[in-house]
């Protein structure tokens, strides 16, 4: 079938993908869209793969301050200071900062949780499973893919975007480095709250981060 300029400009609008891409993307995919972005995206993983190992020692440290109650300062390396320079950078360590501030990550990945804190959270799971009275041939996936809902609250890139749920951190991280030709890592953050560890009634901050993006 034909595929239309309008097709290949929507593509290219929602993805960032060259238009070359994404005119051979719709045609793979017989011109749906949905399921362009999808293959785009898949591509942008393996191009991502291949440029991960590379050293990033440049970049941008950014703070946000929501409401003057939560603060967050955030730390996104990218290879070369021409990138750290660029609007499209800066925007995506400013959506990482607002995303710490709602959804208040302990840790970047999974590789950062330490093992006697995933042994515990483990060993509660499978206490769970058990007084759930689960089969014993089904507890294990079980409490793996408990495991995996652990991750999702306590690792940033395991969690859903806020500006778009329907994708993790990580593969928007993934698209921006396969978009920008540049390795970009997320090295570390710092979160502070009003109040934390104290008493204090109950708030929504992570709602009032939300509709600030317009989410």
């Amino acid at each position: 079938m034909g595929i239309s300029a309008a097709q290949i400009k929507e593509l290219r609008e929602r993805t960032g993908a060259g238009m070359l891409d994404c005119k051979n993307a719709l045609v793979e995919t017989n011109g749906d869209l949905e399921k362009a972005i999808v293959l785009l995206r898949e591509k942008g993983l393996s191009q991502a793969a291949k440029k991960s190992g590379r050293i990033a020692a440049e970049g941008l440290v950014d703070a946000y301050i929501h409401g003057g109650r939560i603060g967050v300062l955030i730390e996104v390396n990218s290879e070369t200071d021409f990138v750290a320079k660029t609007d499209e950078f800066k925007e995506f360590v400013r959506d990482m900062a607002m995303q710490v501030a709602a959804s208040n990550p302990k840790y970047v990945s999974i590789e950062d949780v330490p093992e006697e804190e995933v042994e515990k959270e483990r060993e509660i799971l499978i206490h769970q499973v058990v007084n759930e009275g689960k089969p014993e041939h089904v507890a294990s996936k079980i409490v793996e893919g408990r495991l995996g809902k652990f991750y999702e609250q306590v690792c940033l890139l395991e969690q859903p975007f806020i500006r778009e749920p329907s994708i993790k951190v990580k593969d928007l991280l993934n698209e921006k480095i396969a978009k920008i030709g540049e390795n970009i890592k997320i090295r570390r953050f710092v979160r502070y709250e009003v109040g934390e560890g104290l008493e204090k009634r109950e708030e929504n901050f992570a709602e009032e981060v939300a509709k600030q993006m317009n989410v």
